[in-house]
């Protein structure tokens, strides 16, 4: 697997210093990169899978200033600070727009994504993809030193190896060059929740198909009995916006939607949701396909 020919320079430093520093085995071919991510939230009030499809590419914290996990991805924070490092300065003075896009290799083959944490649901890339990508274990928050590209990749060796949280348990990618909908995504990947919803709605005016996993879900009883997890205080606020004694993620997106919760109480509950109350082909379950029922979606307009 060869790294592309032609990419904007900026990319191309950055990818050839992760690329002089590594050795290994080639990557498998047949994994997918996965982007995961809540697909009923908003991004700058705008419903997120409309803004996919309006702007036809999928932007980095950098661009949207929105984020599942940390929100530092401005100059001189710590987002800032671990892309400095990682990819020798290549992108200290890019525009936000220039910067890589933020994933996890599914080398599990999960069917809820390589990096449930960040989402209950998935766009799963081409293959074409993982040869401008870079990989780190674990996550570049954590300042790893372990890093792969596609023609030599030591990482599934030492993440296999390693006993970590389900939650903390993926190989981060980063994309050089963009994501953009129509060359490089495989398909969208939703949470059962969202069938018969606006969010499916959304889904199928996309242009990839639509496939569906069978979806998270705990009763407000499971959920108590894991208080421990993140905190007692966000069982409470889970028991309280469960629907008919259930969490799944639509009703967990139905309260962020209200305004009346604090969101980064919310991603705790999501936590909890995720690491307890996921399905069979994720977690522990490791040789699920990478998505089930597919779905062709309709062609978005141009």
């Amino acid at each position: 697997m060869d790294f592309p020919d032609v990419l904007p320079p900026r990319a191309r430093r950055a990818l050839d210093h992760v690329a002089a520093g590594v050795s290994g085995p080639p990557l498998d071919s047949g994994v997918r990169i996965t982007l995961n991510f809540h697909p009923d939230r908003l991004s700058a009030s705008v419903p997120i899978l409309e803004a996919l499809a309006r702007d036809g590419a999928y932007h980095s914290q950098f661009v949207t200033g929105t984020s599942n996990g940390g929100l530092t991805a401005h100059p001189g924070g710590d987002r800032w600070r671990w892309e400095n490092r990682i990819f020798g300065g290549a992108y200290d003075d890019a525009d936000p727009a220039e910067r890589p896009v933020y994933g996890a290799l599914n080398f599990r083959r999960q069917v809820v994504g390589a990096a449930p944490r960040f989402g209950s649901s998935y766009l799963a890339l081409t293959g074409p993809v993982l040869a401008r990508a870079t990989f780190c274990y674990p996550d570049s928050a954590a300042e790893p030193t372990d890093f792969g590209v596609a023609p030599a990749m030591p990482l599934v060796a030492l993440a296999e190896a390693d006993e970590q949280d389900a939650l903390n348990d993926y190989i981060e990618s980063h994309v050089h060059g963009g994501v953009l909908l129509a060359r490089d995504v495989e398909a969208l990947v939703l949470d059962a929740s969202y069938r018969d919803t606006p969010v499916e709605a959304a889904a199928r005016r996309l242009p990839f198909p639509l496939a569906w996993h069978p979806g998270y879900r705990l009763t407000v009883a499971e959920l108590r009995r894991h208080a421990d997890y993140r905190g007692p205080e966000y069982a409470d606020l889970g028991a309280r916006i469960a629907e008919r004694g259930l969490l799944t993620p639509r009703v967990i997106g139905d309260a962020a939607r209200t305004g009346r919760y604090d969101l980064q109480d919310l991603k705790m509950v999501w936590h909890t949701l995720a690491r307890f109350g996921a399905p069979e082909g994720a977690g522990t379950a490791r040789s699920a396909p990478a998505c089930t029922d597919a779905v062709p979606a309709r062609t978005a307009p141009a």
